[in-house]
């Protein structure tokens, strides 16, 4: 359920267009849809500002296409993260409005561009190498469903220090910023040394011989010098995107609370 639903619902019952019962049995229906399987919290968009996402390991085709048709009767936004391949295909079959990024293990019913909702909120998402791009890609697509378009930065890794001055200058000018390493894990402390924005990092499982599984790269991020950035766990792009967008709307909440007692105080 949106924000909009319920006022417009209110709205209706205000004036007298639909009544008790109704109102009622409508608002019953929206806290919780109970399938066989699976109990979906539809008001997690009125809560906190964006649904539910679907995590597709580990489900079935049956389970995921029941969870879809649920979701697009409700005319509710739909993003699924790490759906395996057979099952996207599937999923495409049924639902052709589904968006597919192979790279990211995602199915959204997103814009390829995002929702524009926050288009005034300039980020950008960075890789140390190539192969951390999936998990780059699995944060892209989150923020495209949150209603911001990332600019992405590739392969800028420590290990060629030169590739990543020459967008320096930029990125002293963003409002957020996702890294995204394996190995050493060494380009967030180098990025949370330049940027005066939030800095999201997210160590990956990549690496040669004892990485452990990215627990390398995850441990010297957490022991980075440069201070104030957030780590989240190994792999979890999702997670780097919603945290930096739990950022920017509670430093957007506060901007405009601001402003609404700056006008408070003049109108005084």
């Amino acid at each position: 359920m949106q924000e909009r639903d319920l006022r417009q619902l209110l709205h209706l019952y205000k004036r007298n267009e639909i009544g008790d019962e109704e109102l009622l049995r409508t608002l019953k229906s929206y806290p919780l849809e109970r399938l066989s399987h699976t109990v979906l919290d539809t008001h997690r968009q009125l809560r906190q500002g964006f649904p539910e996402v679907i995590y597709a390991e580990g489900k079935t085709e049956t389970q995921l296409k029941e969870i879809a048709e649920t979701c697009l009767k409700r005319d509710q936004p739909l993003l699924m993260t790490r759906v395996p391949a057979a099952a996207a295909e599937t999923l495409m079959h049924h639902f052709p409005a589904l968006r597919h990024n192979p790279t990211a293990r995602t199915l959204s019913t997103y814009p390829a561009g995002g929702g524009r909702q926050y288009n005034q909120v300039q980020v950008a998402i960075l890789t140390a190498g190539t192969s951390d791009i999936p998990v780059a890609e699995e944060a892209r697509e989150t923020l495209l469903a949150c209603g911001i378009n990332p600019e992405t930065v590739y392969d800028v890794g420590v290990a060629g220090i030169h590739r990543i001055t020459e967008h320096l200058p930029r990125l002293q000018n963003l409002h957020g910023l996702i890294v995204v390493a394996g190995m050493d894990g060494a380009l967030p402390g180098v990025i949370g040394g330049v940027a005066d924005c939030p800095v999201v990092a997210v160590p990956t499982s990549v690496g040669y011989g004892v990485s452990f599984g990215g627990l390398s790269a995850l441990l010297s991020m957490l022991n980075c010098c440069a201070s104030g950035i957030t780590v989240v766990n190994v792999d979890n792009g999702f997670g780097a995107a919603m945290a930096l967008f739990r950022m920017i709307r509670a430093a957007l909440r506060l901007n405009s609370e601001n402003l609404t007692k700056q006008g408070t105080a003049q109108d005084g």
